[in-house]
């Protein structure tokens, strides 16, 4: 896939950021957005230490 399709065209969440002025729907779409990016993170994760243990049995043998 190409990484221009999945990135989302919206403001991004600043980590520490003022949520007072934001509505209940913007904060739980916000939570989704986030929720989402720690799934792609963790999957990203998961392939980088899968092929660290590749290679790492490899390099044992």
């Amino acid at each position: 896939m190409d990484d221009d399709q999945n990135t989302a065209v919206v403001a991004a969440h600043v980590i520490g950021q003022d949520v007072a002025s934001m509505s209940v729907e913007e904060l739980e779409a916000t939570i989704v957005r986030l929720r989402d990016e720690i799934a792609r993170i963790e999957i990203e994760i998961d392939a980088r230490k899968a092929t660290r243990n590749a290679a790492d049995a490899i390099f044992q043998k």
